[in-house]
């Protein structure tokens, strides 16, 4: 299928939650000779651009990945400015928000953040609480890990307080611990910038979702390449584990 091919997606078939691995923003900056904060500021121009796309084509849920825990160990100059580019891009995009019935909900380690970051972030997800056109996650101090762990003591807590008995924690109960508890699991992931792997993210609720792969770099990942992405998910039949009789 050439870049130019009309895509043709049964809205049928459209996934209910896609999450979005954005990779690349670097690499892509250094491929034309330009600092790294150049992708990142490219990179949430993309962002915008495919969350409005996910809103048009009436998917429920949109997660991206946006900065890990692990992404704290980069130089001190350019976590700030991904911090800062995050409260501008929440300061500047809040109507925009409540326009289009976005609802905004970070997940991961939010009181590590700054204050000033945190607040904003505490306000914005007030003033799109209401909106139920599009949830709109951002792994945000994320780690697939550390999610495991948080629930994983959040229930200890419960069978020591005597709340819960040990008999009754299966997958359900365990999925209400989660940051994505309320939540149906992605359907479909996509990563770009050709790494082939899911980088702690999600890692329990990634169990039966379907993998995307391509070597664009999020900076180029145009609303076409999202479409690509959505019409391979429509090819596949999805097992969940089951065997099907030919």
């Amino acid at each position: 299928m050439s870049n130019s091919s009309k895509i043709y997606l049964d809205p049928s078939k459209l996934p209910q939650h896609v999450a979005i691995i954005m990779d690349g923003n670097g690499r892509w900056a250094k491929s034309k000779g330009l600092p790294r904060i150049y992708g990142h500021k490219k990179g949430a121009e993309i962002a915008k651009r495919i969350i409005i796309k996910t809103r048009e084509l009436e998917i429920p849920v949109l997660t991206l990945f946006s900065f890990s825990k692990e992404n704290r160990l980069r130089p001190k100059d350019e976590v700030n400015f991904l911090f800062n580019l995050f409260k501008e891009y929440l300061k500047n995009e809040l109507e925009l928000m409540k326009k289009h019935g976005i609802q905004l909900r970070i997940i991961g380690d939010k009181k590590e953040l700054p204050g000033d970051l945190y607040e904003i972030i505490e306000h914005v997800e007030k003033e799109t609480s209401k909106c139920n056109k599009l949830i709109l996650c951002i792994a945000l101090n994320y780690s697939g890990r550390s999610e495991i762990i948080r629930a994983t003591k959040l229930i200890a807590e419960r069978v020591k307080n005597g709340d819960v008995n040990i008999s009754d924690i299966d997958e359900n109960l365990f999925k209400k611990f989660l940051y994505t508890s309320d939540l149906p699991d992605p359907d479909l992931l996509i990563r770009t910038s050709g790494e082939i792997r899911i980088s702690n993210f999600l890692l329990y609720q990634l169990a039966y979702t379907e993998f995307y792969f391509t070597p664009v770099y999020w900076p180029d990942f145009t609303e076409q390449e999202y479409l690509k992405a959505l019409y391979s998910y429509q090819q596949r039949e999805r097992r969940f584990g089951k065997v099907y009789e030919s």
